[in-house]
This record gives structure tokens, C-alpha cells and sequence, in this order.
């Protein structure tokens, strides 16, 4: 049997959704950098072969990556394969050391968001217009050239964390510190900064905010101007897979959901799969799944935002393998152990009457933007969150994305991004319409449930 070497570090599927299919295309082994999910053991650890926890030791850089590699040596590993968006340059590097498929010598390109967009423009492909930041005076520089309202955003970040509009000269003074310092106070919280890269959490962009629009694209109400691509490379060759829609972010720019099917006419959603093939193809991956993010603007315009040599995080993969029938993780896993699985020849669009499913955060704020008033305590066995989706709907707290029961939700922080996160709700529904009506009935009706539960600790 074929050996699989899995490098964890928090991000991505959770484990207890990601392990069986990994373990399925071979004997797995794991090498823990980061905090592994203690909650879930019960649920992943039956799955693996072998186990090495290195997390404690904060491994970063050359000593990362060669101890990839000495643990790949060590079993045997015919594969190496990861989740998390920060280990995307470690793998890539390990596995160009090992000789083994991996994301590539290009892999910087779709982590460092600055590199991203100049290869995209130089390109052709069409990106909000943007400048480097290497200091703070270069902000005000740039702000003179851009036209605002702009967005300072972190080169290596993930999730929205760090991000700061900018309307007028007045917002300069404290934005670049704020960025810095919340993505630095984000990566020590986790354990994990970017690999190699000690002044990553210092790289920062500045772009324009596009003016999102709906308007030509979507005929139903309560979907956002922005979605996904969700794609895997293999030995160099693009292949989109689906488009995974969102209901409207919250401020600044947090993400509030993943819906699949996308209910666009196919003759749109071949056009947004014309421009993620075109941004994909000139990032030169080599073999790694892909996650390209893509914003809707007016006049059937599109501006292609970023793209991650890695699969979508939350249950991004169960939505697809939900709704379309295929396992994206087995898939990929198959390619990295050179075997040459059937993957989608054109992206894949979902049937009338096709089932539907979304990732939706557990956050203190309502759709509308309206942080909650009350910090309730999760309780996942006392809370009967089925009662807010519609009667065939399921939904379920996924244990390894949340936080554990008892744990109080703190309020809402403007500045976190995907932090504010406390869990990821996974939801299927007979249709994508009565899942819009859910994810909506969720995030509407969760403060009030969640108050109702524990109303003498919640209240506390």
C-alpha cells in the first residue's frame, strides 16, 4: 500500500472529514506543526497509521521544511499532502526537495497576494488596481495615486484578518500598525506564521474597493457580488471544478457562507470559468488543489481578488462531494501518488432538482451587519439549531471547526475578519433556493436561540 504523509497545521477541512478520504487512497501518517484538534481525536485519529506531534516546537522556515522532508524519508511517503494555507510554501519546497508532486516552484505566486497581482496584470487578467506597501510612508503615496475607498490588506493573510478601509488621508495614520499588529496578535494566537518568511505579517498591499454588483447576474435576491472557483491542478493542468457561491460578507469583508450549486445561467458561469482558468493557469502551479476567489461588478464586469494553491477551507470539499457526487481531497491525493484518476473535463454544473449544501459561520453578527448585543455560551447539545432551517433540511455543528460547549462568544471585532468564526455549521437542503432561506434563518435566529438555551449563563 501506498504511503501518505498528511503535514497538518490549522486551516483547511477539518480532520474528521479530510482523514477517511486521505486513508482511503493509502496508508496515512501524519506530522503534526501545528495544534491538532484534541476534541475530534476520537473522530481522526483511527484513521492513521502513524502519528508525530512536533507542534509544540513551532517549527518554522528551513527547520519546517526539513523536517518534512527527514519524516517523508523516514516512512516512505509516496505523497505529501496538507490543508492549511500556511504551509502551501513548506510543501512545496519539501516536495520539490523529495522529488514528489507538489504545488510547485510557483507556489509563491499564489500566496504572496502582491506577486499574485502583478503576475495577473502583466497577464491580462483582470485585478482591482492596486500598490506594494514596504513601508508605511509608501501608504500615503499610493493613496495619492489610488482612488479610495481602498483596502490595506496583508500579503500572506487568510480570512479577512488584518484588513482596514481606507476612505480619506485621515485613516492613514494607524492603519498600517492595526494590520500589522492584528495579523501578528492572529498568528500567535494559532501557533503558526508563514513559513520562511520572518517578515511576512509586515508585507502589506493596498487596492481599490471595486463596486460590487449583482445586477446582470443573479435573478434571485440574497446572494453577494462574490464567489468562488473551486479547481485542481494536476502535473500543471487546470481543472475548475465548480463555482461555490456566498450570501453578502459582512464588514469589513468576513464570510458568512459557501453555497453550492451556483444557480447562475451556464452561460455565465462559463464566462467566470473562462477568467479563473486564465488566473490560475498564469500562477504555474503544478499539482495542488485551488480555491480562486472572484468579485461580480456591474455590466457583467469581474475582478478576479486571489487564488490559493490549496483546496477552500470549511467544508468547502463535503459541499462539492454533497452536491456533484465527487470527492475533491481523493482526487487530489490520487494525482500526488501519480495516478491518473478522471477529473471534470469542463467545470461541472448542478442538475434541476440537484441537492444543495453550504459552510456557515457560527458569528455574533446578523446578516444586515449588526454585531450581536449578547455574548451567549455554544452549547451544541442543548441548542436545537434544526429548528431554524426548513423541515428535509439538515444541519450540523462540524465539531473540529468550532469551539468546544461551554465556550462563551465573544463580540464581534470588526478587525478579525474570519476570527470572529466561533464554529462552521454544515447545511444540505432539497434545493440551492430553500438553502438561501436557511443559511439567512440561521443567521437571523441563532442570538435568540442560543439566549433562550442557558438564559442564566448567557446573560451573565
Amino acid at each position: 500500500m501506498k504511503k501518505i504523509l498528511h503535514v497538518h497545521s490549522p486551516g483547511g477541512a477539518p480532520l474528521e472529514h479530510a482523514f477517511p478520504r486521505l486513508a482511503g487512497c493509502g496508508e496515512l501518517h501524519v506530522l503534526a506543526v501545528g495544534p491538532l484538534p484534541d476534541h475530534t481525536r476520537d473522530a481522526w485519529l483511527p484513521h492513521c497509521a502513524g502519528l508525530t506531534d512536533r507542534g509544540a516546537e513551532l517549527l518554522r522556515g528551513e527547520a519546517l521544511v526539513e523536517a518534512i522532508t527527514a519524516e517523508a524519508r523516514r516512512i516512505g511517503a509516496d505523497a505529501v499532502t496538507f490543508l492549511s494555507e500556511f504551509l502551501v510554501l513548506a510543501v512545496a519546497e519539501a516536495t520539490r526537495r523529495l522529488g514528489l508532486p507538489g504545488p510547485g516552484a510557483n507556489a509563491i505566486r499564489a500566496r504572496d497576494k502582491r506577486l499574485m497581482r502583478e503576475v495577473w496584470r502583466d497577464a491580462g487578467v483582470p485585478v482591482p488596481s492596486f500598490r506594494r506597501i514596504d513601508r508605511p510612508a509608501d501608504l500615503a503615496d499610493a493613496f495619492d495615486r489610488l482612488t479610495p475607498p481602498m483596502l490595506l490588506k496583508p500579503a500572506f493573510g487568510a480570512g479577512s484578518v488584518g484588513h482596514a478601509v481606507l476612505r480619506d488621508a485621515a485613516d492613514l495614520a494607524s492603519a498600517h500598525d492595526t494590520v500589522v499588529r492584528t495579523v501578528g496578535q492572529s498568528l500567535d494566537r494559532y501557533g503558526f506564521g508563514e513559513i520562511g518568511l520572518p517578515d511576512a505579517v509586515e508585507r502589506v498591499l493596498v487596492e481599490e474597493i471595486v463596486e460590487g454588483s449583482t445586477d446582470g447576474w443573479y435573478d434571485d435576491s440574497g446572494y453577494g457580488d462574490y464567489l468562488s472557483v473551486e479547481g485542481i491542478v494536476a502535473d500543471g493542468v487546470y481543472h475548475p471544478v465548480c463555482i461555490t457561491s456566498r450570501i453578502p460578507t459582512v464588514p469589513p469583508f468576513t464570510e458568512l457562507s459557501n453555497n453550492a450549486p451556483c444557480v447562475l445561467p451556464e452561460p455565465l458561469q462559463r464566462r467566470i470559468e473562462d477568467v479563473a482558468h486564465r488566473a490560475v493557469d498564469a500562477l504555474g502551479l503544478d499539482t495542488c488543489g485551488t480555491h480562486t476567489e472572484i468579485k461580480l461588478a456591474a455590466d457583467g464586469a469581474m475582478f478576479v481578488i486571489e487564488s490559493a494553491a490549496r483546496f477552500g477551507g470549511c467544508m468547502v470539499t463535503r459541499e462539492i462531494e454533497a452536491v456533484f457526487g465527487i470527492d475533491p481531497i481523493a482526487l487530489l491525493t490520487r494525482c500526488l501518488l501519480g495516478e491518473r484518476p478522471a477529473l471534470p473535463p469542463r467545470m461541472l454544473l448542478a442538475d434541476d432538482g440537484e441537492r444543495a449544501a453550504a459552510s456557515l459561520a457560527l458569528v455574533p453578527i446578523t446578516p444586515d451587519g449588526v454585531p450581536w448585543t449578547s455574548s451567549p455560551v455554544w452549547d451544541a447539545s442543548a441548542a436545537d439549531v434544526s429548528r431554524l432551517v426548513s423541515p428535509g433540511s439538515t444541519i450540523e455543528i462540524v465539531r473540529g471547526l468550532s469551539v468546544p460547549d461551554g465556550t462563551r462568544i465573544p463580540p464581534y471585532d470588526f478587525a478579525n475578519g474570519a476570527d470572529n468564526w466561533a464554529g462552521i455549521f454544515f447545511l444540505t437542503a432539497k434545493d440551492a433556493p430553500t438553502l438561501l432561506t436557511d443559511c439567512y434563518a440561521v443567521l437571523n435566529g441563532l442570538e435568540g436561540l442560543l439566549m433562550n438555551v442557558r438564559p442564566s449563563i448567557a446573560r451573565a
